[in-house]
């Protein structure tokens, strides 16, 4: 594997994985008498006078605040942002593709509409379904060309773009928590279940789309539910662009969670060697190339330290395949997850040399044959293992 000493970048697609570690105690100092000042400031500041509620007359009035009208006016610019992104993902071009395809809304757990699409193979008996949990920023109308491989083997492909993502609901590039994307993803996997029964089940995840799946696999109720699960380049372990910055993110996720933080993203860095896929990727209107938000920062790194604490309590059958040169995500961390995941069938695949965006390197074709194969030979293990008790 090639060294991990080389210098980590943040960027759009992602979390950086590069931090001091002699600062860590900086960290929890800095948390504490930020904490403290601020509770200070609260107990000290003067008790403000209970208005009576303003009339309709005076709601109506010209003099009526203007918070109430800016508030109105981010949730009318979100709205028609919303309509602009859902319009341009019905219009993707799937290309040539033999498959019916088709796109579609679904409600997820709090309501949100959510984008979605389906990619069925023309003919013969489904051997099974892919759900793709796409990366942060990103959308799930980039994975055509993989759902076409698939349905060639006779694997269905359904995909979800999150909350924030694609044609969904939210503001752009913004999630509230992980946590409502692990639900919707559970529910969606729900969805697809109860529209199929009987065909077995995948979870795939790309990034932090990565750590999503493997949050809502690790709950045993979804673990049932699941033939396996396949991460590329999974952000796991990652940390902060510097110390301070994941020192004050508790805080500022609360008080301003929609701030863009401008220091914490660089566009355009390569997350492939394709130079075509890597133009294609940055000039698309639906993948979101602005500087990451304070909340959405402060979710990976959460979710990230969750699942890096909990490794040793994941049991679902994986596959994890990561290239070495990935400079988004650490390759090394999914390692640790191999190592340490008491999963019964686990494997993992280091792509040497390779980048970030596994499926959009030149050797995609490589990438997704890679993963076909696994779900065929975890398809074999499980019929194998149900002719057993017969």
């Amino acid at each position: 594997m090639a060294s991990t000493s080389a210098e980590i970048e943040q960027l759009t697609s992602g979390a950086s994985n590069r931090i001091i570690p002699i600062l860590k105690t900086l960290r929890k100092c800095f948390i504490f008498v930020l904490s403290l000042f601020l509770s200070l400031l609260l107990l000290l500041r003067p008790r403000r006078r209970v208005l009576p509620l303003p009339s309709p007359e005076e709601e109506a009035s010209p003099a009526a605040p203007s918070r109430r009208w800016r508030r109105k006016m981010a949730w009318k610019l979100e709205e028609e942002d919303t309509a602009r992104r859902r319009s341009l993902a019905e219009g993707v071009e799937i290309g040539e593709i033999d498959s019916r395809w088709s796109s579609f809304l679904f409600y997820g757990r709090r309501g949100n509409a959510l984008f979605s699409r389906s990619w069925l193979p023309l003919s013969g008996e489904l051997r099974g379904i892919l759900i793709i949990i796409h990366g942060l920023n990103e959308h799930s109308g980039r994975y055509s060309q993989f759902a076409k491989q698939l349905n060639a083997s006779n694997f269905g492909v359904y995909a979800m773009d999150w909350i924030g993502h694609g044609g969904s609901d939210g503001l752009h590039g913004y999630v509230p928590s992980l946590d409502y994307v692990v639900s919707d993803t559970e529910a969606f996997l729900e969805k697809i279940r109860s529209e199929n029964p009987g065909v077995p089940c995948f979870l795939f995840g790309h990034s932090t789309g990565g750590a999503v799946v493997l949050k809502a696999a690790s709950s045993p109720s979804i673990e049932d539910m699941l033939a396996g699960i396949v991460l590329t380049s999974p952000a796991l372990r990652v940390k902060p662009a510097h110390p301070i910055v994941g020192a004050i993110a508790p805080i500022f996720s609360l008080v301003a969670p929609r701030f863009q933080f401008k220091g914490a993203n660089k566009r355009g860095i390569p997350v492939s060697r394709d130079p075509e896929a890597l133009l294609a990727k940055y000039s698309d209107p639906l993948v979101y190339t602005g500087p990451i938000r304070v909340r959405t920062g402060h979710e990976i790194l959460r979710i990230t330290a969750y699942l890096t604490r909990n490794f040793k309590s994941i049991t679902v059958p994986f596959f994890v395949l990561h290239g070495t040169e990935d400079k988004v995500t650490d390759p090394l961390a999914s390692q640790d997850l191999y190592n340490q995941a008491p999963s019964v069938f686990k494997d993992i695949k280091l792509y040497e040399g390779f980048l970030h965006d596994l499926l959009f390197e030149p050797e995609r074709e490589e990438v997704g044959l890679d993963i076909i194969d696994w779900m065929m030979k975890r398809l074999d293990d499980v019929n194998g293992s149900v002719a057993g008790l017969w």
